[in-house]
Parts: C-alpha cells; sequence; structure tokens
C-alpha cells in the first residue's frame, strides 16, 4: 500500500485538483496559495474541491503522501538493484535521492519545507504528524540497513545519515553549494567505511 493508499480511486475533478496544489505547494509553499487559486488551477469549482477533499488540510495531506509515494518507489527501485546487504546497499539510498531530487524537487524536501510552515507549538496541526511520520520511516529504514550490513551501532550510524542526508536537503533549497546530496553521499562512505573497520577489530 502506498502512503497515500487511495489516490488511485481519485475522481478525474480530484485529480486534478491534487495535481494543481501539489504544483502549487511544492513551488509557492503551503500557506501561500489558497483554495480559490487551486479550484481555478485545477479547472473546476472550490465545492468541488471541497467534495473532494473535505479541507485544505485534507489536501495538503494528500500532496505529501503523494510526494512520499513517489520518493519511496525510487527508493524500492534503487534497494532492489543493490539487493545485498552492506554499504553500497545503503548508500542506495542516496542515489535515489539524487534521481528523485534532481528530476522534481529543485526546492528541497516537501516534508523538511511543510514543518518549516507548521508552528512551533502546532500539536494539533495534521501536517506536523504526517512530515514527523515520513522521516522516522526514513530514519528507521537506515537503521534496519546498518544493522543488515553489520555495522556496529546501528541505530547511532542511521542517525549520522540521517543528519548527512536532511542536510543534503535543505542545500538543495538553499543552493549552497552544488550537488549536497552527492557530497553528503561521499561523506556517508568515508563514515560508513569506518564504521565497518572499527566492527572488524
Amino acid at each position: 500500500m502506498t502512503a497515500l493508499g487511495a489516490e488511485d480511486a481519485l475522481t478525474p475533478g480530484a485529480q486534478r485538483v491534487l495535481d494543481a496544489a501539489s504544483e502549487l505547494f511544492y513551488a509557492e509553499g503551503i500557506h501561500a496559495v489558497g483554495v480559490e487559486r487551486i479550484a481555478e488551477t485545477a479547472g473546476v469549482t472550490k465545492k468541488t474541491l471541497y467534495d473532494r477533499f473535505g479541507s485544505k488540510e485534507r489536501l495538503v495531506l494528500a500532496y505529501l503522501r503523494r510526494r512520499e509515494d513517489g520518493w519511496r518507489n525510487i527508493l524500492a527501485d534503487h534497494l532492489a538493484n543493490e539487493p545485498e546487504p552492506g554499504i553500497p546497499r545503503i548508500l542506495a539510498v542516496f542515489d535515489a535521492a539524487m534521481v528523485w531530487h534532481g528530476g522534481s524537487s529543485a526546492k528541497g524536501c516537501s516534508a523538511v519545507n511543510a514543518r518549516a510552515e507548521t508552528r512551533l507549538d502546532g500539536d494539533d496541526d495534521p501536517v506536523l504528524p504526517e512530515v514527523l511520520s515520513e522521516k522516522a520511516w526514513l530514519l528507521d529504514r537506515f537503521t534496519t540497513l546498518c544493522a543488515e550490513a553489520g555495522l556496529p551501532m546501528p541505530h547511532q550510524q542511521a542517525a549520522r545519515l540521517m543528519l548527512l542526508f536532511d542536510g543534503a536537503l535543505v542545500s538543495i533549497a538553499m543552493r549552497t553549494f552544488s550537488e549536497p546530496l552527492r557530497a553528503a553521499r561521499d561523506t556517508a562512505a568515508d563514515l560508513l567505511g569506518l564504521a565497518s573497520s572499527a566492527g572488524r577489530t
């Protein structure tokens, strides 16, 4: 099951709404884009938007989950191409990210961007648990990959990889320097090599 789960059941009008919202939210920000503009861009009425999604918040969740689906699908393909446990399989996460963010994510991570728009005390904001769960999922994936590779302290290794990974995504949006994911991958390879060597001593 995908992160969104029911996108394949959307009506054509709802699909146009989600397409328009996804493009606008990612390019301009969630709070900057209103439902009237989304409906106009999608060629539907506001009533259709609310009939299909219920609220802007639920539309935001659908947008985030759709992007998460796209990322997870690309990651699954890369991991399938590197099936043996080990450092190359861990680095495949960064390889997948270079493909994903090179093709459709020039403004960095949609989850990070959405979190930046969430109030610090936004415990009642449905966006917050969604983006936190997406990051928790990837941290758990890194932990599993490190454990399968036989690395010592896989939770610690995974935390370091997440720092590199998310730091690279922020650098994409900030345009701090070129190819931040490549730099993160190279650094991850160095750290994982050191961890592997330490585990053998």
